[in-house]
């Protein structure tokens, strides 16, 4: 319990910084009050703390692989993951206007008791001993669990935006990358400790516990408009803002229209590579220091503290920088982290052999998370719109985890197969970087290409605020 202890100081002096540096940073003044300041945090706080955990109980998936070694192979995880994750990238389809009709409160509740439930069934398959013939078994649960997974990021978008301001969103941007680097080190390093010590089944059965319980806080404490926790709602300033005397339009008309953006079509792209990549890092460095011998050293053994800390660093660098330096456009700081990752990834083939690359890759999943937490928590918010943002970043999250499909698929295959010999010599991983590079570089150049976009908000009154 002492090491566990020690995985979290690093953690909580990081969070407890990155609160000061927020707290003394000039105030964007936009009248709101130190009651709704603390009714706001009341209400994403849940939400956020949900969406993280949501993460425990997709990633939990990894660290079971590794504690299963014949019985999961990479070929079948890569199997595994890619029906999941293709379940959850075309999910967007229903999911994306079914959040915008029933709200975030009720879809976040949707994913916290449907993933729970698909968790408790994936522990029973393993509690029940079988070890063999999971590939069809697991693939069935866990794309069950993907697509209540899929309303996660939607419900969390959904619900802030009617609650920040567009040109406070960047640091709630960075927040939305800090949640995500905690429901990673939960899945990681919680997930590890529970396998380390406990029946492997329960890897399954602590998230499916978790989320029971965060779906009742949910329950009491979340309201999707200020309006409904007895606040004034107010101008937001995004696509959506303006006068509101026009009807809304259909789902399909919404769909159309978000479809022919350029610059909502042309974020979805970039997340595709992005959920590419960040997946390529997070996923398959735990099993590249297996492999080769070095899952014992320091940075395999820390990884899920590593990639918290890494992606609090990002999202928070993204976030502030965008509000703060690009004036609350994200494609900027969005190009300066793709440059870094392509960066990256040439450095990977240099370091491949050394203990050097586990660093590496910690800076680029600081990179690569900074990248999401700006386009898929924050821009999915100012393109489309308090109303209409169900949609938007359910097009926009579908494509990060198409790319996602796409990794699986790809790495599953084209690595060292389990086992072997070569799997066991390090420089034998060169295609690892090798698939990941052109995608940096695609990344890097669509994001320049919406370098000066910015949301234009519906009305004369909503463009002068």
């Amino acid at each position: 319990m002492g090491a566990w202890v020690t995985k979290l100081v690093p953690i909580f002096a990081l969070l407890a910084l990155i609160s000061v540096v927020v707290v003394r940073l000039p105030r964007v003044q936009l009248g709101h009050s130190p009651a709704f300041l603390r009714r706001r945090f009341v209400n994403w706080f849940p939400v956020g703390l949900t969406y993280a955990f949501l993460y425990m109980g997709r990633y939990n998936l990894n660290v079971c692989k590794n504690a299963l070694g014949d019985a999961m192979t990479k070929a079948d995880f890569g199997t595994i993951f890619f029906w999941g994750t293709l379940v959850y990238g075309v999910s967007f389809v229903v999911n994306g206007p079914a959040t915008d009709r029933l709200g975030g409160r009720r879809t976040i509740l949707i994913a916290a008791l449907g993933a729970a439930a698909a968790n408790l069934a994936m522990g029973f398959v393993l509690f029940s001993g079988r070890r063999t013939g999971l590939v069809g078994i697991f693939s069935a649960l866990y794309a069950v669990n993907m697509y209540f997974q899929s309303f996660g990021a939607v419900s969390i978008v959904k619900v802030n935006a009617a609650w920040f301001h567009v040109r406070e969103r960047g640091t709630f941007g960075g927040i939305f990358g800090i949640l995500i680097s905690l429901g990673v080190y939960f899945a990681y390093d919680w997930g590890g400790f529970i396998v380390a010590h406990a029946p492997i089944h329960w890897v399954f059965f602590v998230p499916t516990l978790i989320l029971t319980t965060l779906a009742a806080v949910d329950f009491v404490f979340v309201r999707d408009t200020p309006g409904k926790a007895g606040h004034e709602d107010f101008d937001v300033a995004d696509a959506s803002s303006g006068p509101d005397a026009a009807p809304a339009a259909g789902v399909l008309t919404v769909f159309l229209r978000m479809v022919k953006n350029p610059i909502i079509m042309t974020i979805a792209v970039v997340e595709f590579f992005s959920g590419y990549l960040r997946n390529a890092i997070m996923q398959w460095y735990p099993i590249f220091a297996k492999e080769v011998g070095a899952g014992g050293t320091w940075v395999p053994q820390n990884w899920g503290m590593i990639l918290c800390c890494a992606g609090i660093l990002g999202g928070m660098f993204a976030g502030i920088i965008s509000d703060r330096v690009f004036q609350s456009r994200r494609g900027p700081v969005s190009a300066v982290l793709y440059a870094a990752m392509l960066a990256g990834t040439g450095g990977v083939f240099a370091l491949l052999s050394t203990p050097a690359l586990g660093w590496l890759m910690a800076f680029m999943s600081l990179c690569i998370i900074g990248v999401h937490g700006m386009l898929s928590g924050t821009a999915s918010m100012d393109f489309g719109g308090k109303r209409d943002v169900g949609i938007a970043v359910g097009i926009i999250d579908g494509f990060v985890y198409l790319g996602t499909a796409a990794e699986a698929v790809v790495l599953g295959h084209v690595l060292p197969k389990d086992g072997t010999s070569l799997a066991k010599v390090a420089a034998n991983w060169w295609t690892w970087p090798t698939v990941m590079a052109p995608a940096a570089l695609i990344g890097f150049l669509l994001t320049t290409r919406v370098w000066n976009a910015r949301p234009t908000p519906r009305g004369a009154a909503a463009a002068a605020h």
